[in-house]
């Protein structure tokens, strides 16, 4: 066996190579963390004592550190000794497979995928950005109501000032109800409620999730539903409560939970960073190139995960690229703002980007399929950041301050099982969300579809678990309901019919760019 294991030649073999360069990057990693552990610790402990005797008054770190610390294996000169000779072992292996000219180079290409390796884990903790989406609108920072002087000084609270708003609403509220703008009782009322949810979501009087559950309520209590017969009678509180429950979880709602679980997937398990890191290294060192490289995969990222998730995952690859920039490159600025303009342009790239693509599709009949989607919307994005991307260059003009810049590394590793089967999920779902018409009989529905990842990632808690579930964008659905609901309302109440006569009437004769 020994004597097959020579005759292969090593420099040819480029499998060994490249397993051999992935594990000994990845142990030399995994020894500078355990270094940087304990060197964290030793000093802990130092600063730690330090602070005793400095409250205490005693003189408890000098013995403490001699007797205790330094007789720890793990602080010995012994130990660091042969971390060292690993990490010298690891940097040799490295520069075996990389071919390395020397040791140093080695060290060199390591070193710099460690900062990198840092970069990645100090800007994006992808297990808990969703949870993080969530709470940008849930959690704020508000000013507490002091006493005395600065109370005196402030002459208006968050909470009044919130009141206030509410107030007003409420004011504009009755006066819709007052005066009659149609002859249906139903249709006034609608009209009534309508401007006052409207009212409530543009000025935020209440969190916007709030205002969503509040258009059920109203809608049953104001008796604005009507029956779908052609008599229209107003529907009693117990038939309009079915009615607006029944539509306020639709197959809308579905598609939002399952391209929920798509994006944690990805984004959990690595799988969003590989496929972009990929693309990037990809692009090679002139920053026009590497600005359109960057604004296209912030939009394929925007696709199909979150539109937050999309830019930061973005921001993360590029943060090697800003920090070799020279001082005073124009094309920091304009790199970041091309990525966030693509996320935005990606978000309605595919219909489960936005909740509002999916609402589009839920309201149209027949709705469209995924591929008369998609072949009105790559082109308008792709034609979009081009735009962008021309209108970045010519404001910034990033190749006279920056004619090249420094490529992207992109380490090839080996995808594990978990990562092949979110894969497979991923791409099953989205060709049966292509294909679903042709399989209507089967499917029925979209919102059926978009249980498959939902029961196949959540089934596996190795993949997806209970945490991941209840990090979903909740906000986002509920807000969803919300509006399907006060739909469904305007719908019902025969307002809808009854503006758009108002508004056939007005457009009339015009010509068709006025309208």
């Amino acid at each position: 066996m020994s004597d097959r294991v020579h005759r292969t030649s090593f420099s040819e073999n480029e499998v060994l190579r490249r397993e051999l360069r992935i594990r000994s990057r990845d142990l030399f990693i995994l020894l500078h963390d355990l270094r940087s552990y304990a060197q964290l610790n030793y000093t802990g402990f130092s600063k730690i004592t330090k602070k005793f005797d400095k409250v205490t008054s005693s003189a408890l770190r000098s013995t403490y550190m001699t007797e205790t610390v330094h007789a720890a294996s793990a602080f010995g000169e012994a130990a660091q000794n042969r971390l060292r000779k690993h990490m010298e072992a690891m940097a040799y292996a490295y520069g075996l497979a990389a071919q390395c000219t020397s040791l140093d180079d080695a060290l060199r290409e390591l070193k710099q995928c460690l900062r990198e390796e840092v970069v990645w884990e100090r800007n994006t903790v992808w297990r808990d950005m969703i949870a993080s989406e969530r709470m940008v609108d849930a959690v704020g920072v508000q000013s507490p109501d002091l006493q005395g002087g600065l109370q005196k000084s402030r002459r208006i609270t968050n909470t009044q000032r919130q009141m206030l708003r509410l107030s007003l609403c409420t004011v504009v509220f009755g006066v819709a109800w007052a005066v009659p703008l149609f002859s249906g009782v139903e249709q006034q009322r609608c009209w009534a409620m309508l401007v006052y949810v409207s009212l409530l979501w543009a000025t935020e009087a209440l969190p916007l999730h709030v205002t969503a559950l509040l258009v059920p309520l109203l809608t049953v209590m104001l008796g604005v539903m009507r029956s779908p017969a052609k008599s229209h009678q107003s529907l009693g509180a117990s038939d309009a409560s079915k009615a607006v429950f029944s539509a306020m979880f639709s197959s809308v709602i579905m598609l939002l939970l399952g391209g929920f679980a798509l994006a944690a997937a990805l984004s959990k398990h690595d799988i969003a960073r590989m496929l972009a890191s990929w693309v990037l290294s990809r692009a090679g060192s002139n920053p026009r190139t590497v600005l359109l490289a960057n604004m296209l995969v912030a939009t394929f990222a925007s696709m199909w995960i979150s539109n937050v998730a999309a830019p930061v995952l973005c921001f993360s690859l590029i943060k090697p690229i800003l920090r070799t920039l020279p001082p005073g490159s124009t094309f920091a600025p304009c790199l970041v703002i091309g990525i966030a303009l693509a996320s935005n342009v990606g978000g309605m790239a595919s219909p489960i980007s936005s909740p509002q693509n999916i609402i589009a599709i839920n309201t149209m009949h027949p709705a469209p399929s995924w591929f008369q989607w998609f072949a009105v919307s790559i082109p308008v994005c792709i034609m979009c950041d081009v735009c962008i991307w021309l209108l970045l260059l010519f404001v910034y003009q990033p190749n006279k301050s920056t004619p090249a810049i420094h490529q992207t590394r992109f380490t090839s590793e080996r995808l594990s099982r978990r990562q092949i089967y979110v894969c497979i999920v991923t791409v099953v779902t989205i060709l049966l969300w292509c294909f679903e018409s042709q399989l209507a009989f089967v499917f029925g529905d979209m919102g059926i579809v978009a249980v498959i990842p939902l029961v196949l990632l959540f089934g596996f808690p190795t993949v997806l678990g209970k945490e991941d579930f209840n990090n979903f964008l909740w906000t986002v659905v509920m807000l969803a309901m919300g509006g399907i609901a006060l739909g469904r309302a305007v719908e019902s109440s025969g307002l809808l019919h009854e503006l758009a006569g108002r508004i056939e009437n007005i457009v009339d004769g015009m010509p068709v760019f006025s309208v």
